[in-house]
């Protein structure tokens, strides 16, 4: 089942048919935009202005009394769409849409931490997140406090009265293993501290972490929410109320992280596809895992919806598919995946993940180029030196698994 067709039954009152019973799909194509308000455009216009002008003083002051609406930084009628319509699709009150994944991350920290205050975050995250927690939060203050979030029951010892919030990735990047959203919600809320997801690596067609107890979502709209590799973005999604906070206090003086218009015009694009492409990327990854398990050149493959994933009962409670994102490792370590890598001919190496195009990428040989300039560069929590990650993409499978084939011979 899909989450399109999971969501046929939620009732939409700001959407142009005025309160129709509408899917994920069609939300995803319709919902905050009606073209009879915006001279019958059918696509969303790009509002390119750096500020607004007003025809008196008093609506000048009507305008700013409603939180901003003077400057493009705080507010814009394209990003305006797309804050709307992604808080609809994950059963969210308001979002906030920023310039990266990452000003999502720094909005959210700062906005709602200050110092004397404890962050509490899974052992792993995204590498560019752990260096804002080990290398920045301290130098305000803030103590970060990493905990194995696959036992819930580790966050009992792990809160404390200046704690204020729990944060984490589910799926985890790379290796994709999969938390128990709903249960570290009920312990986290017991002690009154909020829940934040970054739920990337689902999107909102595969999983809603609300729906699960979850009090904000993040995105990295680059990755699967935009789709076509060619702009970058952020989200944070919840109650109005935290929102407001991140919105007039993080994006308007903190970090002023602005999203581009045209950056949200693009995302809204690729928002319409989102539910039929993620359910290629699903598909494609699932074949080729079970390809991966089976060659004999590969030590280990973790992809959620494998019998073999040691949370894939979790994976299949909020999970309505696996997405395209998988790790594995091969026997033949470092230097196997650094000799499979170069022989590819259609995957692309590269970082990033959520395109069309098929990327992949070996952590570990970023990792040793990058302490050549730093000498603190280190691979992440459960990341070995033979692990490889693959963004499946949208290309004929059996094309792609021909490739990873011919790569893997004789290794």
């Amino acid at each position: 089942m899909t989450a399109s067709s999971e969501q046929d039954n939620v009732q939409d009152h700001s959407d142009p048919s005025h309160g129709a019973r509408l899917g994920f799909d069609t939300r995803a194509i319709h919902h905050a935009f009606d073209p009879a308000d915006f001279s019958r455009a059918v696509q969303p216009p790009v509002f390119l202005t750096s500020t607004y002008g007003f025809e008196s003083v008093a609506a000048n002051d009507a305008a700013a009394a409603l939180g901003g609406r003077l400057y493009a930084r705080e507010y814009n009628p394209t990003t305006e769409i797309l804050e709307k319509r992604l808080a609809n699709l994950e059963g969210a009150e308001a979002g906030l849409v920023v310039s990266t994944g990452m000003a999502a991350f720094g909005t959210l920290v700062l906005s709602l931490l200050s110092q004397g205050d404890e962050l509490v975050v899974h052992k792993t995250l995204y590498s560019n997140t752990v260096a804002m927690v080990e290398q920045c939060l301290p130098r305000f203050g803030i103590r970060v406090v990493p905990v194995d979030l696959s036992n819930p029951n580790n966050l009992d010892a792990a809160i404390t009265d200046k704690t204020r919030l729990v944060y984490f990735e589910t799926p985890v990047n790379p290796l994709s293993a999969i938390l128990d959203i709903s249960a570290i919600a009920a312990r986290a809320h017991a002690r009154n501290v909020k829940v934040a997801v970054d739920s990337t690596f689902a999107s909102p067609s595969l999983q809603r972490p609300i729906e699960h107890g979850a009090d904000i979502v993040l995105h990295s709209l680059t990755k699967y929410i935009n789709g076509h590799g060619d702009t970058l973005g952020g989200a944070l999604l919840g109650d109005a109320e935290t929102l407001h906070t991140l919105h007039e206090t993080g994006l308007r003086y903190i970090t002023g992280a602005t999203l581009s218009p045209h950056s949200a015009f693009l995302i809204l694009r690729g928002l319409k596809t989102l539910s039929l492409r993620m359910e290629r990327h699903s598909a494609s990854a699932l074949i080729i895992a079970h390809m991966l398990e089976a060659h004999p050149a590969v030590a280990w493959v973790s992809y959620p919806f494998l019998d073999s994933h040691p949370d894939h009962t979790i994976a299949h409670k909020q999970m309505t598919q696996g997405a395209g994102m998988l790790a594995f490792g091969l026997h033949a370590g470092f230097d196997g995946a650094r000799t499979m890598l170069d022989r590819l001919q259609l995957l692309t190496r590269a970082v990033s993940l959520g395109d069309t195009d098929s990327l992949i990428y070996h952590p570990a040989s970023i990792t040793r180029a990058r302490q050549a300039i730093r000498k603190d560069a280190h691979l992440i929590e459960g990341v070995g030196e033979d692990l490889v990650r693959l963004s499946v993409g949208l290309e004929d499978v059996s094309d792609l698994v021909a490739d990873l084939r011919q790569a893997l011979q004789d290794l």
